[in-house]
């Protein structure tokens, strides 16, 4: 995709209705209220057969000062300055305002391109607020309602000529996951490129430093901050190459989401949204960085979002924040350690990574570990291992006897990578007691590095087909045919 549009106008003139539109998805919250949108979001758009990148952003207002308004505003711009084609939105039933005007003004002295678009468009009562858009000087004005989708076809003449051989994206945002493995443990791994990079996720309560830590990863000021908490409204996506002190970069995609509270605290219709918005960014992602506040760490919410990432089969990354301000550094890590492995035993040996978003310290440690996880994710294991294993865990722990009927496991392989699932056939599967099934887990994982990451374990009755089966009898008829020759 060539062309990035971004959709800029006054609060509430319906820029998110039509960015919306474009991307064909829910992705940016909607509502009556102005000042929804605060952040910059991208998508992917398409109108006909043109493929672009669609930006939305905050309503554009007067005020350049350091108010939340203020950095609303600094953000559009960076926006304007970004985008090849501007589509400077109005209220054509509201008319034209002198806030209009002024960014009028601006558009034209920064905007390559702009294109002038008069949405609420329906219907008589907007013939008037349509007729003075002309005296904006930015040509004719494209009559549309992004909610009814009336004006798309006027819109497609205007971006036609601007688009330069845009190309439809081939393959979808959501990362591969649960993917299968053949008898010898053979499939093919999805590799980190610029076309698909590895999708990172950052979750947490809100105000613990998701987008101050995202902004410092990418080095510039993409995201909104500030001390007011739930400042994120929306799951907000943004490409990076995030080098290693080497130089050598990792294309990455990272989600910095809406803080999730807990859910009797999430009353306002936005704030409903915003937390559906975070948990639709978790099955977005391959890596989940669930990020604590230093000072208030593993609350009940913490512990629920992590679970999420876990039942979800995403690695999963704990970075502890706001760690520049901890005075009793030594005694503060081994007490979120103990409370680490207690709270989350379905998580042992994830990585716990201090950082602090505000300085930069351990950014370093929370990339690498971000990578070990995606690596352990796609771990493997061949099949004559895993058996081996399974013959050296039966002789250290049998397995019980329920009514006096010991259940037999026979052979053991991995079915899926991403993350690891192993498929072990026996008797009586529906007899297995969940201790057991544990005792494997934690033996998988400590005896064939694989820490941290969600294991999935299916066991099988002997009804079921025995990968084997076939394979023995093939190398049979090879092993008689090859012994008839020699003779």
């Amino acid at each position: 995709m060539s062309l990035t549009l971004a959709i800029v106008g006054r609060p509430n003139v319906g820029k998110s209705t039509l960015f919306n539109r474009l991307v064909g998805k829910r992705l940016a919250l909607v509502d009556d209220q102005p000042g929804v949108t605060r952040d910059l979001r991208e998508g992917e758009g398409r109108l006909g057969d043109l493929r672009f990148t669609v930006i939305d952003t905050a309503g554009l207002e007067d005020a350049t000062d350091d108010s939340l308004q203020g950095r609303m505003r600094r953000l559009t711009e960076r926006a304007v300055d970004m985008a090849d084609v501007c589509l400077f939105m109005i209220d054509a039933r509201v008319g034209i305002t002198p806030t209009d005007e002024m960014f009028a003004e601006i558009l034209r002295k920064r905007s390559k391109h702009v294109i002038l678009a008069a949405n609420k468009a329906e219907g008589s009562a907007a013939d008037a607020g349509v007729l003075e858009a002309y005296n904006l000087g930015l040509g004719e004005p494209v009559r549309m309602s992004g909610e009814h989708g009336e004006g798309m076809t006027d819109l497609y003449t205007q971006l036609m000529p601007l688009a330069d051989a845009a190309e439809e994206k081939a393959e979808d945002d959501a990362p591969e996951t649960d993917i299968e493995l053949d008898e010898d443990g053979e499939g093919e791994t999805p590799l980190i490129t610029d076309d698909k990079p590895l999708q990172v996720a950052v979750v947490g309560r809100p105000n613990a430093g998701k987008s101050t830590l995202i902004n410092k990863i990418i080095g510039e000021d993409r995201l909104l901050t500030g001390p007011e908490a739930g400042i994120t409204r929306d799951a907000i996506s943004l490409r990076v190459d995030w080098a290693d002190p080497d130089g050598d970069g990792t294309p990455m995609r990272i989600f910095d989401t809406a803080g999730m509270r807990k859910k009797a605290k999430v009353q306002e219709k936005l704030e409903k949204l915003s937390v559906s918005d975070g948990l639709r960014a978790v099955k977005f992602a391959e890596v989940v960085v669930v990020l604590l506040d230093a000072a208030i760490p593993f609350e009940q919410q913490d512990l629920r979002i992590a679970d999420l990432a876990e039942r979800e089969g995403r690695a999963v990354v704990v970075a502890v924040n706001k760690w520049d301000v901890e005075e009793n550094k030594q005694e503060k890590l081994r007490e979120l350690k103990e409370s680490f492995d207690r709270l989350l035993p379905q998580l042992r040996g994830a990585p716990l990574i201090t950082v602090s978003a505000k300085t930069g310290r351990g950014l370093e440690r929370l990339r690498a570990a971000i990578l070990r996880a995606h690596d352990v994710w796609n771990r493997r294991v061949p099949t004559a291992a895993l058996n081996r294993w399974l013959t050296a865990m039966l002789e250290q722990h049998p397995p019980p006897a329920p009514q006096g009927r010991r259940i037999k496991l026979r052979y053991m392989t991995q079915a899926k990578t991403r993350p690891p699932g192993f498929v072990v056939m026996c008797s009586h599967p529906d007899k297995m007691p969940a201790s057991y099934t544990r005792y494997l887990v934690n033996g998988l994982r400590e005896d064939f590095d694989m820490p941290g990451t969600p294991i999935r374990l299916t066991l099988r009755g002997q009804g079921d087909k025995n990968p084997y089966k076939g394979r023995r009898k093939k190398n049979a008829g090879a092993l008689a045919k090859h012994l008839k020759g020699r003779a």
